[in-house]
């Protein structure tokens, strides 16, 4: 009961980090593409219930930053002139869960631009950039692990309930895949694609490539599932009264997999979303203006950036809940899996 609480709560995080980012038009104060020139490498705001007089204030406010006297890109507070902070105002529009058009953010400032996480070289507000970004990161993580999982779970079938030949075959592939190195495989196939293509295109092109390289492992794990459960007692029957293959593969056989699947999503979400972002990282993956998690962070390749500001390694960090709600769902699947697998 413990462990499905826990489970439970997991799950619970990841909903709630997940619709975040997905309802990102709301929770962004910006257009993630918009630029204000005048402002690059702007480091973070911070928010203020006491103003610099000792006074304090119900409604949260930052200070409006400012050129230090002799300095070209050192930024500090100007204390006379306070931005309060409004909640549910109207911006830059947007289309919610991607078809409701809207321009409704959760908060601004009415007057000037606020950057919470601050800003880029040009200007771009990075926590914007950050949900939006989040948006293609995921939903790269999420469909290319759904790809990999219905391949596994198709070739683990085949080979696990048909056998001979049939399970020589796959399993001899699935060991070819698991043996090269899928990182450099995946750098591999996307050097032989042009590299001049549109977002959608590129995006495109990931998930496929993602969904192609990493089924092996749980086509291995269906499999040794479909092995222990077309032999048991239950399936025997269903056989003996002339059930179909696809009957007893559909209603009792690989129901027993579920299991198996939902920690392997687990475990490979965070992978693919992590390979998204290595390939967006390196200029391989979504381009500009578009924003990704990956190019989010391609910035810190010049060596101006790591050293100067601190502030464009924020996203890294706020990306780490994601994947830790992930690593610890998967753990926790394991743990309950265990003792199923010792009674049986």
């Amino acid at each position: 009961m413990k462990g499905k609480r826990a489970i439970s709560n997991w799950i619970v995080l990841l909903v709630a980090l997940h619709a975040i980012v997905i309802l990102g038009g709301f929770f962004a104060p910006y257009d993630p593409a918009e630029q204000d020139r005048k402002s690059p490498y702007l480091p973070p705001m911070r928010i203020h219930f006491v103003d610099a007089e000792g006074h304090f204030h119900e409604r949260p406010f930052v200070y409006s930053l400012q050129l230090g006297e002799g300095s070209y890109d050192k930024y500090e507070e100007n204390t006379a002139r306070p931005l309060a902070l409004r909640f549910f105002v109207q911006g830059a529009r947007y289309r919610l869960l991607g078809f409701v058009p809207a321009r409704l953010h959760l908060f601004g400032t009415g007057s000037e631009r606020i950057y919470l996480l601050g800003s880029d070289s040009y200007g771009r507000d990075q926590l914007s950039r950050f949900l939006y970004g989040g948006q293609v990161s995921l939903f790269a993580g999420l469909l290319g692990a759904g790809i990999t999982l219905l391949l596994g779970l198709c070739v683990g079938a085949i080979a696990g309930y048909y056998g001979g030949w049939r399970d020589d075959l796959l399993m001899r592939l699935a060991e070819l895949f698991l043996a090269l190195p899928w990182l450099y495989l995946l750098f591999a196939l996307r050097a032989f694609l042009p590299l001049s293509v549109s977002p959608l295109q590129a995006f495109l092109l990931i998930i496929a490539v993602l969904g192609a390289v990493g089924w092996a492992r749980p086509a291995r794990l269906v499999r040794g599932v479909v092995l222990s459960a077309k032999e048991r007692d239950f399936v025997r029957a269903a056989r003996g009264f002339g059930a179909t293959s696809g009957y007893l593969l559909r209603r009792h056989i690989l129901p027993e997999a579920s299991s198996v699947l939902m920690t392997q999503a687990a475990i490979l979400v965070p992978q693919f979303v992590l390979a998204e972002m290595t390939l967006s990282f390196l200029g391989l993956g979504v381009p500009e203006p578009v924003p990704s998690w990956g190019n989010l962070l391609s910035s810190l390749q010049q060596y101006s950036v790591l050293v100067s500001y601190w502030w464009m390694y924020l996203p890294a960090l706020v990306m780490v809940p994601y994947f830790l709600g992930y690593l610890g769902l998967g753990s926790r699947l394991q743990q309950h899996e265990e003792p199923y697998k010792i009674g049986k």
